[in-house]
């Protein structure tokens, strides 16, 4: 039992420290508050009485400030749209030269494609058209008009066909050389 008498006494005076610990911190929390409020007080008192000044400063500076970001901003502005500008001539002129080789190239191809499929240029037209005036110009200083007749070519459709003849090695390697020479007095026809 003398064991319990002692640590009911230890709790009494535990209790004691902690409840006298715990109005120190309270005065000195009440102390460092009324400190605080008296200081903003102060504060506004001052204010109150340099207010206009400090305020009539304070705009000042703000208009010196917005001035020199003003001058800033316009020098910064043309700076950026100058190279803005730039770059965007640039890039046209890039997007141009690859748009021109672009269509070079595609030219190109569907030329060869044509060339391939024997489609006859741009070139070969105008030689055959010259070609043709040419022979219908010799047409008709010879006395033709130029133009095909009715008749002759109603005479060519009611012609009796003939019968084709035999063909034999001998005369089959006799027909190129002839398709030769009719070409061959075609073509001196055509330029006398």
């Amino acid at each position: 039992m003398a064991k319990f008498k002692k640590s009911a006494k230890k709790s009494t005076t535990g209790k004691a420290d902690a409840q006298a610990q715990a109005e120190r911190l309270s005065k000195s929390l009440s102390e460092s508050a009324q400190q605080i409020w008296l200081a903003g007080v102060g504060a506004f008192s001052r204010a109150q009485a340099e207010g206009t000044k400090l305020f009539e400063s304070l705009v000042k500076e703000g208009v010196s400030l917005e001035n020199t970001a003003r001058k800033f901003a316009g020098q910064r502005a043309d700076v950026v749209r100058e190279t803005v500008e730039s770059r965007v001539e640039q890039a046209r002129d890039r997007a141009t030269d690859t748009w021109d080789r672009l269509e070079k190239v595609f030219e190109d191809r569907v030329q060869r494609a044509l060339v391939k499929l024997g489609v006859p240029g741009r070139d070969d037209l105008r030689d055959l058209s010259a070609r043709v005036d040419t022979l219908t110009a010799e047409l008709r200083r010879q006395g033709g008009t130029g133009k095909p007749r009715k008749a002759a070519a109603k005479k060519t459709k009611a012609a009796p066909a003939k019968k084709a003849p035999r063909k034999t090695a001998k005369s089959a390697a006799r027909r190129p050389a002839a398709k030769r020479a009719a070409r061959k007095t075609a073509g001196k026809q055509t330029t006398a």
